[in-house]
């Protein structure tokens, strides 16, 4: 059964122009990096349009949030921050309810 998640974490980024191809490399790399992070319990790359993109992991309590916080892709989004994308929002979010994976 899966682990319960409580917080998450919703992350919107803003592909450079021409970059949106780079961007989504960077998020399918991201991947690999999460699965190292044992309180990451679900992560999600995603596309909102043509240069819009985004983050959703969650996480079953604030610990494993914060420890993702300060972890290898928050500082692969600073490093790439004005080459890959403007600046991402990170948000927050608490979990009401979640359907589990099986």
């Amino acid at each position: 059964m899966a682990e319960p998640v409580t917080v998450g974490l919703l992350v919107r980024i803003e592909a450079l122009p021409g970059r949106e191809g780079d961007v989504e490399n960077f998020l399918q790399q991201g991947l690999g990096i999460v699965e190292q992070e044992p309180n990451t319990v679900r992560w999600f790359a995603i596309r909102f349009g043509p240069s819009s993109f985004g983050i959703y992991d969650a996480f079953p309590d604030d610990s494993g949030r914060q420890a993702h916080l300060s972890g290898d892709v928050a500082q692969a989004l600073a490093d790439n921050t004005g080459t890959l994308f403007a600046q991402p929002t990170i948000e927050p979010v608490d979990v009401i309810a979640e359907k589990p994976p099986i």
